[in-house]
């Protein structure tokens, strides 16, 4: 059977096309050999539990370690420790039935009280072994409460005590989450847990990083050579651009191409747009990675921390706070080069359409299609008849967006959509710092870039034509609207509603009051 494109669960690398986990988690391998408790954390999907299962592998294969794996996932909702910790050594028993060399250690004794239990098992059973025994937690950020206090805290005093008493080697805590974030789970800020805190038994944490490019083409690669389809350079880039390297979405696109587009035909073509039609296809079904995403934007510590991004505005974000540290990372942020952006463009777009599409399914039908005459768009009209729109409806609909801030951003690209999407590819560009959204919409081969802004005070009109120029000159592009929200204002609706065509530097830029 040929391997495949995996989307669902950890990698086996004898069914599933697989890149060396470890090579994006450099420095685990030295922690262990250092006798380290460290932590690895990252966003769901993006390989932490193929590098888990990869290094336990390796590790056991040296003949020097013991390497347990275990997933403490059904551990989760069990906050009260007199179940919470008996569930934790239920799935350790669990691990070591399938591990030879670890397998006739004796049972853990349930009848232990919970702040001793966890702690005199792996005594046990370190001293029992004929190696040093590793541990690879899977799933750690599953525990909460009293049940996360306790099982750190008996970690940490088997680790300050191994020196003369027999504990684990080193120990991997992996999650979703970092572990100095794990406190938010189970204390309020004001709250303290002592000096001897628990959540300091880590020496160091790591992440996986994304795919590069590059990584992404020896992906491919994996497929060409064994089915004879190849991945063009062009597409490969495709794919960059929309993913960011996120694992998951390589994985998802490619597998769109190659099963549900070409339906496992390995002689047809692939070519860069049909990355475009995968990536439309996966946002439009919303694949569980999307969906469990997306219902995180219904959070209000989401919002706090995702709506200063769509609005191009970063002065609001705490990075030091808990917030800031839980969306990024559930991978829904990036920061690259100070600025703070959604992760990919898939990202922005199914955040976009996820946050207005109440509002996009109430718009007209007849709006579909018009303004658009299969050889151009006439964005001048439907911008004009948006103004409109704004005038009869915008206090009523930004009274309904629960992130109120982004409401004209988020209302404005529901009319796009309504009448583009089917036709014209609309791309919005969300990142802080900018204090400004990037549009550009794509039809029969012309682009027609749009910005947007809030108006802050007396200096955002020059500040967006200037913007607007700049964003023109890296497009190439000749004509540019600007659309200027000023949602403060108590003026007349028709001093409020005003066009103005301006020419700068050799470039035509229509100012949009709304």
């Amino acid at each position: 059977m040929k391997r495949r494109f995996n989307t669902t669960g950890p990698n086996i690398p004898a069914e599933h096309y697989t890149l060396p986990p470890e090579d994006r988690c450099p420095g685990a391998l030295g922690l262990i050999e250092q006798k380290h408790f460290f932590v690895v954390h990252a966003p769901r999907q993006s390989g932490k539990t193929t590098l888990l299962n990869a290094l336990e592998q390796q590790l056991n294969a040296t003949g020097k370690y013991h390497a347990l794996y275990c997933s403490l996932e059904s551990v989760q909702g069990l906050d009260e420790p007199e179940k919470g910790i008996p569930a934790v050594l239920a799935c350790l028993e669990e691990a070591l039935r399938y591990h030879g060399g670890l397998g006739g250690a004796r049972r853990p004794d349930f009848s232990r009280q919970p702040n001793v239990a966890l702690i005199a098992f792996l005594r046990e059973l370190c001293a029992g072994a004929d190696r040093p025994v590793v541990m690879l937690l899977d799933e750690t950020d599953c525990l909460g409460g009293e049940t996360l206090i306790l099982f750190l805290r008996q970690l940490r005093d088997g680790y300050v005590n191994r020196a003369r008493i027999p504990f684990v080697h080193s120990l991997a805590l992996v999650g979703m989450r970092n572990i100095r974030d794990y406190k938010a789970q189970v204390r309020q800020d004001s709250e303290t847990l002592g000096s001897a805190s628990p959540f300091n038994i880590a020496v160091e944490s790591l992440t996986l990083r994304n795919f590069t490019r590059d990584e992404i083409a020896a992906l491919y690669q994996q497929h060409t050579a064994e089915t004879g389809q190849v991945f063009p350079g062009e597409l490969v880039d495709k794919v960059f651009e929309l993913t960011g390297g996120q694992p998951w979405l390589v994985n998802a696109l490619a597998r769109e191409m190659v099963v549900k587009i070409c339906g496992d035909d390995w002689s047809r073509p692939l070519a860069a747009p049909l990355a475009e039609q995968a990536a439309e296809a996966i946002i439009l079904r919303r694949d569980t990675h999307i969906d469990s995403l997306l219902e995180r934007l219904k959070e209000e510590r989401v919002r706090g921390v995702i709506e200063p991004v769509l609005l191009g505005e970063g002065d609001n974000i705490d990075e030091l706070s808990d917030d800031y540290q839980f969306v990024r990372d559930l991978g829904l942020i990036r920061k690259e080069g100070g600025v703070i952006r959604l992760a990919n463009r898939i990202y922005s777009e199914v955040v976009a359409r996820t946050l207005n599409y109440n509002l996009q399914e109430r718009l007209p039908a007849e709006l579909i299609g018009r303004w658009m005459d299969g050889e151009r768009l006439d964005l001048g009209g439907l911008l004009q008849a948006f103004q409109e729109f704004w005038r009869d409806h915008s206090e009523a609909w930004r009274e309904r967006f629960f992130y109120k801030e982004a409401a004209p951003h988020l209302i404005l690209l529901a009319f796009l959509q309504r009448v583009a999407n089917r036709g014209a590819r609309i791309t919005p560009e969300f990142a802080t710092g900018t204090r400004r959204v990037d549009i550009c919409v794509e039809y029969v081969g012309r682009r027609y870039p749009l910005e947007l802004k809030l108006v802050r005070n007396a200096r955002t009109r020059e500040e967006g034509i200037a913007q607007l120029s700049r964003y023109l000159e890296t497009l190439g592009g000749e004509e540019g609207w600007l659309l200027l929200f000023d949602v403060a204002s108590t003026a007349p609706w028709e001093q409020r509603l005003t066009w103005e065509t301006i020419e700068r530097e050799g470039r035509r830029i229509h100012v949009v009051g709304l």
